[in-house]
């Protein structure tokens, strides 16, 4: 904490940043190597961005679309000299390429659809593509900028939740690493904390690829919150003994009747906090809501390889050629869930209407 009592930069991670340097150049921190290695890397193609985002090398809704606006620019760098007419056509082509490589976050189609419908109305007023490539790169910097700002949206609107001493549990990473600065479900962690509020947080650590060890107790730990670190299987322990009195996860996609898609094992939490009578809160950026899937039955689920089951770290632990199911994400019925920390506020239930009179 910095002397005007908020989170200094410093202590909060970059998932990504842009320098504008020679036409512009993307860097991705590698979530792979975290926390045991801080490593950055330059992306230089569109297939390069591809990689990062498939890998979880950059990961989380919001950075993911980031990424993508991104990845958009620099796989249209070199085609500057193309006519408008064909620069636009790479455009849709590369677009479609980047969304391929993770299904289910919204935002990722959010921000490529977005890119692509202002070049189109944007295309003859620029009049070369020249021209149009650097429209574009503002309008990815201002997709980035935006983001910075509903992350501080979501935890001024989420911060009253948090009470002095309470116990806040969470799920996977939906932290500064996941966003552009503080994160979603993290953020009015960060800004209670800023604010001089002491609580305590425990952080599941999210199998099979541990990305509340890795990540969520790494940052948080790092910002200097007081961080538990549990398995996933401790979570209904820990309420059990009254230590979780709020839960706040992130999201990856929110259907129009507020059935939620995150990281696998979230429906779990969700399932525990109802048992326990503890809130169960979702934070995600308006980008997230998804008014054309009508319920969480119509999400489609990634599914990743079987060797993340099938070893920890470097070690393998299951049998050779076991049967394995991988699913990247589960689905949480609206009804478990108490209300979503948004930039515009808490979004209480009936989903379906309040949903639609907030965003649409």
């Amino acid at each position: 904490m910095n002397d005007s009592g908020s989170i200094s930069a410093s202590s909060v991670p970059r998932s990504l940043r842009w320098e504008d340097e020679e036409g512009g150049e993307l860097y991705i921190l590698d979530q792979t190597k975290l926390p045991g290695e801080v490593v950055e890397e330059r992306q230089d193609s569109a297939e390069q961005v591809w990689e990062s985002i498939r890998q979880l090398k950059v990961r989380g809704a919001p950075a993911i679309g980031i990424a993508g606006a991104y990845g958009l620019v620099i796989g249209l760098k070199p085609l500057v000299d193309l006519d408008l007419r064909e620069f636009l056509t790479q455009a849709e082509r590369i677009a479609a390429y980047l969304n391929s490589s993770r299904p289910t976050a919204v935002n990722l189609s959010w921000a490529l659809n977005r890119m692509l419908a202002f070049a189109r109305s944007n295309a003859e007023k620029a009049g070369t593509s020249a021209v149009l490539y650097k429209l574009l790169v503002g309008e990815a910097k201002l997709i980035h900028a935006e983001d910075r700002a509903i992350c501080r949206g979501i935890g001024e609107s989420g911060e009253v939740l948090l009470n002095e001493g309470c116990g806040v549990l969470t799920h996977c990473n939906a932290g500064a690493l996941a966003t552009s600065e503080l994160g979603t479900a993290t953020a009015p962690m960060y800004l209670a904390f800023s604010h001089g509020k002491r609580f305590r947080v425990y952080a599941d650590e999210t199998r099979p690829l541990l990305q509340g060890a890795r990540l969520t107790s790494w940052e948080l730990k790092r910002a200097g919150l007081d961080v538990t670190l549990i398995c996933d299987d401790m979570a209904a322990y820990v309420m059990s003994k009254g230590l979780v009195n709020l839960c706040i996860v992130g999201c990856d996609r929110v259907a129009a009747n507020g059935d939620t898609a995150n990281k696998i094992g979230t429906l779990g939490v969700a399932i525990l906090a109802k048992h326990f009578s503890i809130p169960f809160y979702v934070a995600c950026p308006s980008s997230t809501f998804d008014f054309a899937t009508a319920t969480g039955a119509d999400i489609h689920i990634e599914e990743r390889s079987a060797e993340e089951v099938t070893s920890f770290g470097a070690r393998e632990t299951a049998p050779k050629e076991i049967k394995v199911m991988n699913p990247a994400f589960d689905v949480t019925p609206h009804e478990l869930i108490s209300g979503f920390i948004t930039e515009k506020g808490i979004v209480r239930p009936d989903y379906r209407k309040n949903l639609e009179r907030a965003f649409r």
